[in-house]
């Protein structure tokens, strides 16, 4: 079964789901199997998410119109979509034609798996080397003014 999730990130009048709800509905989603969030991404609270995610069973895949619909950085979309794995639920995402069901989908997965991976592991410190200096990230531009 398709199980879709659509967010915009204010209440507002003027963000609306019905773009992301005409794509998922498009792709063969039931309009009952739709859940839906008004907040920021980056809030851990999101009733809607939790609710498709609970849903969700072995054999199903939650489709999202686009990838930063779901996760709000890509270390946390990786963890959503390893979870969904770990319960034999695939994932899709239209607008970047990524879909976990088929080989190259997966492939995809791993490489964003290792660029993640590769970001914790830059960011785990706070210092780089650049040339012959030391420097933080704030100031890495001026460093390789200075010291490349």
């Amino acid at each position: 079964m398709l199980v879709g999730y659509m967010r915009v990130s204010s209440d507002s009048d003027r963000q609306t789901t019905d773009l992301q709800r005409d794509a998922l509905m498009a792709a063969g989603v039931d309009s009952r199997h739709l859940f839906e969030d008004h907040a920021s991404g980056a809030k851990d609270d999101r009733p809607g998410l939790s609710k498709a995610l609970e849903f969700v069973r072995p054999g199903d895949v939650l489709v999202v119109w686009k990838l930063d619909r779901l996760g709000r950085s890509l270390s946390h979309l990786l963890s959503i979509v390893n979870a969904l794995k770990e319960n034999q639920v695939a994932f899709r995402s239209l607008t970047e034609g990524m879909d976990t069901t088929t080989p190259s989908g997966e492939l995809l997965f791993h490489v964003f798996g290792a660029l993640a991976q590769y970001e914790r592991a830059l960011t785990g410190t706070g210092r780089r080397w650049i040339g012959r200096c030391q420097t933080t990230w704030t100031d890495w531009r001026a460093a390789t003014r200075h010291c490349g």
